[in-house]
């Protein structure tokens, strides 16, 4: 084994924020290459019209996924060192509830925000000072809503962990969910290309 190369102490605190600020230039200039620095672009999936950012998102979880399931199979990668956000089922149904809803609404995720943003257009200035200031009220009144932070907290847990079923089986039934999206994907955009927009 030798990755995660920083759990292996390949190098330090100071250089993972470089690693950081580097992988994140590189993250958001492919994001706007791909187009979604356009509030109208990311918002046409909810219309069906154009559902190319589900189709990137998706490719990117599967080759992540079978890129890191296959380096630990070849010895390459402990899994067990890869840090699993830990799971608070409640609060993060609803906050991804509250997340969905502003993106419908906006047109922009926090991270396509930063992306428009940085590319000069209003609408993702706007966007990211609406941000702003929801992280400082809600870290002014925090004590309201702490306990419901907390609560039903599970762990840091995996599809295998909580299903029983192995590794090498949950990668094969999300690759198959990932095509029957993509089949999806381009029988909804036929079948809703009549209510694209006009480009002008």
């Amino acid at each position: 084994m030798s990755a995660p190369f920083f759990k292996y102490g390949m190098f330090g605190d100071d250089t993972s924020l470089i690693v950081a600020f580097i992988t994140g230039i590189g993250f958001g200039f492919f994001l706007e290459r791909a187009g979604f620095g356009s509030g109208r672009k990311l918002a046409a999936q909810f219309y069906g019209y154009d559902l190319t950012v589900f189709k990137v998102m998706f490719t990117a979880i599967i080759t992540a996924m079978l890129g890191l399931y296959y380096l630990s199979v070849i010895g390459y990668v402990d899994l067990s060192l890869v840090y699993v956000s830990p799971t608070y089922l409640m609060p993060q149904i609803a906050g991804g509830l509250l997340l969905g809803f502003g993106f419908v609404i906006g047109g922009y995720c926090p991270g396509t925000s930063c992306v428009a943003a940085s590319t000069g257009r209003i609408d993702g200035i706007i966007y990211l000072a609406g941000i702003v200031v929801g992280i400082l009220i809600f870290g002014e009144s925090f004590s309201l809503v702490e306990n419901f932070y907390n609560s039903s907290a599970m762990g840091s847990i995996t599809l295998p962990q909580v299903t029983g079923m192995s590794y090498g089986l949950i990668v094969f039934l999300v690759v198959l969910m990932a095509l029957g999206g993509f089949m999806f994907a381009g029988w909804a955009e036929k079948k809703w290309a009549h209510i694209r927009p006009e480009q002008g």
